[in-house]
């Protein structure tokens, strides 16, 4: 269940340059329609009459289709996860998986899917993204266990890494002018309104027709996409793509050492934190993270451009969304499974209990945009991540017997307020100082950080939980919600200071005036 920040402010200055066109992944929180209203506003200053002819809107209603499917699929996972996990007898680390193992295909591919869309026909790539999502979702609603959901996951994953950055740059290199600005703000709203209506669409689907049609929904809606795409988006001939302009080496590593880290983390509920697999695991991970950065300089192509490493402001904004996204994440993920196993709210409710917090994180955006005018990106999300890290405190306080008004409702407002002000301030100082030409990349990097960091902050965060017993049941719930919550106030303050100390110390005015236009 994400709110995304905002890439498009910089998709108005890739107009010439499509290469990777913004891959905000999965759609942007609302930041993003807020900066677009502002393009909107300015437009009268900049020539707000569309470049050539008007495009029919098809187009735009095929990408925007395909990315809703996407959003949807990873809030609505979180509202139908204890009733999955009884029917299909999972434990606690199995239920963490069928999260993060989409998420963690889907950040991990990213910047590779970016590329592919890049060198191959965009036309192609999507809708063999989106074919496969379609087939994978079918096989995950007829999954009879934990091996095969996780796989099946996995596989709507690495087909939304290909599918999203195809999709944007369909939409940019199709519209010019104020077609392309109404088609990002739609973009924008799409990811902020998967918030909610992921979370309520997964409770209301779970408790009325079964678990299974959270994913069947997606057959439909993907096979009438499919065979519209084929008619309506224009193919354009791309020169012919080598291997080695791929860098496929470097997308194995890289997904290889996040598998290997989230496997680690799951695996001490059953086998401890000592035990030889889960230290054999990190230390794969490790292996590979290693691997990646030092292939990353001798290839010809790399994944990453070494440059982008010395762009200080974008590296510190990236570890910062990593770090907010994961405690969102994860606090959702707790807490639905907190309120289903031990206050006994059906998926429906649970749902609806959800919504407060996408409204707080929608307040927590519009309250940092102002506050940009006054202070610095760092201090506004310093101070964002210390509301957090209030947030979860008071979460971690929850026991038997708790109510939602009383003991869940504030924690999630304020971690809710929290996150969106932290976004706003990321994002803006991640892209204050990037070139148009290297605008596609950044934002694809910074991408990279939200996916990822989601992934891991359900499995730290559970890991963490699942050291009291298992999720499955309610004293481990009970137990272990508290401790969960502890451990992401205690991450939320380390990266407060964090944000402190590394992320831009000037007034981000500039900088963000100069991104909207």
């Amino acid at each position: 269940m994400h709110a995304k920040p905002a890439a498009e402010p910089l998709a108005v200055h890739t107009a010439t340059h499509p290469v990777h066109a913004p891959h905000a992944h999965h759609g942007h929180g609302p930041a993003a329609t807020h900066a677009d209203a502002h393009a909107h506003h300015t437009g009268a200053h900049h020539g707000d009459t569309d470049n050539g002819p008007r495009k029919s809107w098809a187009v735009l209603a095929l990408a925007l289709a395909a990315q809703i499917l996407v959003v949807l699929d990873i809030s609505v996972v979180n509202t139908a996860l204890p009733t999955i996990g009884r029917d299909l007898g999972l434990d606690g680390s199995d239920m963490q998986w069928v999260v993060t193992a989409y998420l963690m295909m889907s950040g991990g591919g990213l910047l590779f899917g970016g590329r592919i869309a890049d060198l191959l026909s965009r036309k192609w790539v999507f809708l063999t993204g989106l074919a496969v999502f379609t087939i994978a979702s079918i096989v995950s609603g007829f999954a009879g266990g934990a091996t095969e959901l996780i796989a099946a996951r996995a596989a709507q994953g690495l087909s939304a890494a290909l599918m999203t950055p195809a999709a944007l740059s369909i939409i940019m290199t199709t519209y010019s002018g104020a077609q392309r600005r109404t088609g990002l703000a739609l973009w924008g709203a799409v990811g902020s309104l998967g918030v909610a209506a992921g979370a309520l669409l997964g409770g209301g689907l779970t408790t009325w027709a079964g678990w299974q049609t959270i994913f069947w929904i997606n057959a439909p809606i993907g096979a009438v996409a499919l065979l519209a795409g084929l008619k309506v988006i224009p193919a354009v001939t791309t020169p012919r793509a080598s291997l080695n302009q791929f860098d496929l080496t470097g997308a194995a590593t890289v997904i290889g050492s996040l598998v290997a880290l989230v496997y680690a983390l799951g695996a001490t509920e059953q086998h401890g934190w000592l035990s030889p697999r889960v230290l054999l695991a990190l230390a794969a991970s490790a292996l590979l993270a290693v691997a990646f950065i030092r292939m990353e300089r001798r290839v010809a192509n790399p994944l990453v451009p070494p440059h982008t490493w010395k762009v200080k402001s974008l590296v510190s904004g990236t570890a910062v969304m990593l770090g907010v996204t994961g405690i969102l994440v994860g606090a959702v993920f707790l807490t639905s499974i907190f309120v289903q196993t031990v206050m006994g709210y059906s998926a429906i409710r649970a749902g609806v209990a959800f919504i407060p917090l996408a409204l707080a994180i929608t307040v927590g955006t519009v309250l940092a945009k102002h506050a940009l005018a006054h202070g610095t990106p760092r201090t506004i999300a310093a101070i964002g991540l210390l509301l957090v890290a209030g947030g979860a405190a008071l979460l971690a306080q929850a026991s038997t017997g708790a109510g939602f008004a009383t003991d869940v409702l504030p924690g999630m407002v304020i971690i809710g307020l929290g996150v969106g002000m932290v976004f706003v301030p990321v994002s803006v100082s991640a892209m204050g100082g990037i070139p148009p030409q290297h605008a596609g990349m950044a934002s694809g990097f910074l991408m990279t950080g939200h996916e990822v960091g989601a992934a891991l902050g359900v499995a730290v965060i559970s890991a963490v939980a699942s050291t009291a017993g298992s999720l499955t049941s309610v004293t481990g719930v009970i137990e272990g919600f508290p401790r969960g919550f502890l451990a992401a106030a205690g991450i939320a303050a380390v990266m407060a200071v964090f944000a402190y100390l590394r992320m831009p110390a000037v007034r981000a005015e500039g900088a963000a005036m100069h991104m909207h236009h």
